[in-house]
This record gives C-alpha cells, sequence and structure tokens, in this order.
C-alpha cells in the first residue's frame, strides 16, 4: 500500500471540499432554475447572501429616507383629507422599512449593523430621495411616479428566489398601489385646475422624471450587479427592460391628464410598439449616489439626528421587552 504524503493528502482534501461546494452550487441553480423558492434555513451561497443583504437593505433604507420628503409637508397640505392621506402614507413607507429589516435579519445579519452601515458607512438608499419637494405639486407627483416606478420594481422582486423577500414585496405593492393611485388622482386634479396650478404640476413632472427613469438604476451594460441577480432569480428583469416597461405606462398616463412628459425625443416604435425615448443625464445620477445630490448631506443628517436622539426610546423599549419576558418566565 503507498502511502501518501502531506501535500498530496492536503491537495486531495482542497479538491473534495471544491467538489463538494460545485455540487453545493449546482444543486442550488437547479433549485432557482426550477422556480423554487429559498428560505433562510436553506444552504445559499455566500455571494448570494451578500447580494441580497446588499439589495433588501438598500430597499428597507429607501422606504425609511423616502418618509422625509414627504413627512416635510404635512403640516402645509391644502386641506384635512389630503393630511390624513399624507400621515397614513407616511406611516406605511415606515412599515415597509421593518417588514424589509426583518427579512433582511434571516440573513444573519442585525438591524442595528444595517442600520450603522447606512448611517455611518457605505451603505445605500435610493437617489430619487435626495431632491427637494418645493411645492405640494412635488408630493403628488411622488405618489404617481416614484410610487409608480416603485411598483414596476417590487413586482418583479415579488417572485424573487428568496422567499422572505419575495412575501415582502408582495405586501408592500398592495400599498405602493394605493399610493400610487392618490398622487395620480391628485395630480390629475391640479392638471384640471387654475393655469397656476396646472403650471405647478407640470413644472414638478419636469423636475421628477429624469430622475424618476434613474431610480432604476444604471444601463444593463454598466450595471455590476444585474447579471449575477438575474442569474440566481432575485431579480427577474433587467434595469432596461422595468425602465421601458414603466416609461411605456407613464406615457399613457400623463396623456390622460393633459400631463407633457418633458422629453422631446420621446417617440412610439412602431417597430418594437414601445415608446423611444431621450438620454438620461447618468453624470446627475453618478453624482447623486456619490453623495453630492441637491440633498444628500440633509437628508443623512436628519437621518442621523433621529437615530441618535431616538437611542433612550430603543433602551426603554428592550428593557420593558426583558421584563415582560421575566414577567412570562415566572407565570410559567
Amino acid at each position: 500500500m503507498t502511502l501518501l504524503n502531506q501535500t498530496e493528502y492536503l491537495s486531495i482534501l482542497q479538491k473534495s471540499a471544491f467538489m463538494d461546494t460545485q455540487q453545493q452550487l449546482d444543486d442550488f441553480q437547479r433549485r432557482i432554475d426550477n422556480g423554487e423558492k429559498i428560505e433562510p434555513k436553506d444552504w445559499m451561497p455566500e455571494r448570494y447572501r451578500k447580494q441580497l443583504i446588499r439589495i433588501m437593505s438598500q430597499h428597507a433604507h429607501s422606504e425609511i429616507v423616502g418618509m422625509l420628503p414627504e413627512g416635510n409637508w404635512i403640516t402645509r397640505v391644502p386641506s384635512l383629507k389630503r393630511k390624513l392621506v399624507l400621515l397614513a402614507k407616511v406611516q406605511d413607507e415606515a412599515g415597509h422599512g421593518l417588514y424589509l429589516y426583518s427579512g433582511t435579519e434571516t440573513l444573519g445579519v442585525t438591524r442595528q449593523k444595517l442600520i450603522e452601515d447606512y448611517l455611518y458607512g457605505d451603505a445605500k438608499y435610493s437617489s430619487i430621495f435626495n431632491y427637494p419637494t418645493l411645492t405640494y405639486a412635488d408630493i403628488c407627483v411622488i405618489g404617481w411616479l416614484v410610487d409608480g416606478a416603485a411598483i414596476v420594481n417590487q413586482t418583479m422582486l415579488a417572485k424573487s428566489s428568496y422567499g422572505p423577500y419575495a412575501r415582502a414585496n408582495l405586501r408592500i405593492c398592495k400599498e405602493e398601489s394605493f399610493h400610487k393611485k392618490q398622487g395620480y388622482e391628485m395630480l390629475a386634479k391640479m392638471a384640471d385646475g387654475t393655469s397656476e396650478q396646472k403650471k405647478m404640476a407640470q413644472d414638478a413632472v419636469n423636475r421628477w422624471w429624469w430622475p424618476t427613469l434613474m431610480m432604476f438604476g444604471p444601463h444593463d451594460t454598466d450595471s455590476p450587479n444585474s447579471a449575477e441577480l438575474i442569474k440566481w432569480g432575485v431579480k427577474t428583469k433587467t434595469n432596461d427592460e422595468l425602465r421601458q416597461h414603466y416609461v411605456d405606462r407613464m406615457v399613457m398616463e400623463a396623456e390622460a391628464i393633459g400631463i407633457e412628459l418633458p422629453d422631446p425625443d420621446l417617440t412610439y416604435n412602431k417597430e418594437t410598439g414601445h415608446w423611444d425615448f431621450g438620454d438620461i443625464p447618468w453624470d446627475e445620477f453618478w453624482s447623486v449616489v456619490k453623495g453630492d445630490g441637491p440633498m444628500n448631506r440633509e437628508r443623512m443628517n436628519a437621518r442621523r439626528k433621529a437615530y441618535e436622539g431616538g437611542e433612550w426610546v430603543r433602551k426603554a423599549a428592550a428593557a420593558y421587552a426583558r421584563k415582560k419576558r421575566l414577567k412570562e418566565e415566572k407565570a410559567s
């Protein structure tokens, strides 16, 4: 019998480990290709887990910071009815953030780490929330354009391969649909109002249209993550496919209420059956992503102030939960 030396033995062990890992990867991909949902206790590639943490936490951060531009208008809306609508919407966004943070925690990361990475690290949130809401028409446009874009994206994510993320988006979509409907109805009233109101509505659309198209992310050729996310079923459509679907839908909705989309190159292509649109100002997009947008610093400062100022509330809640748990344990 021939004895193996240490180098040969280690080589065999390494090959065996690689083969096991490759088998796991193949089995995992087979599950994805068969349309199966991946659940938290299932084996998953480390890269898949990290990609999910990135995209889910970014989604959660966006829901939370997205409360700021609308929350600024709660005391200034034109009627009590609209104040109630806006209050309910901001509350919904907070709930969406909590669903998503809970879903992200199933991947083995704590909520505290997620939030601190966002407030003090490199974690991102949607670029759209770094623009100011100058008039009440901006609130209407956020409901129509921004929530409309969110629905297009989240409807796709409701089919995600990761079960907790798919279920969270399914729940979120139901509420976002209501938000979009309210925004569209409010904008339609402004567009059908006085000349000043219609001018205000058109101005808001002019300012928000291009940033909304940027929400879907860079072109597929410039996106470092799209191919991998689609391979693993986290996404089922590319950035450009989602953006095109959105434009096709918005053109018809804008026309129905007499609003013009600010793109002179917007033309219907009979061959493709889609609307062709002009060049997106990507320099502006990357500037905002890097932290140089109109409201980046103000948004982050507001969130840090809220987080640091609310530390006593979190400590009190944790102490109460411990007290309640101990009381229940003694009773049992």
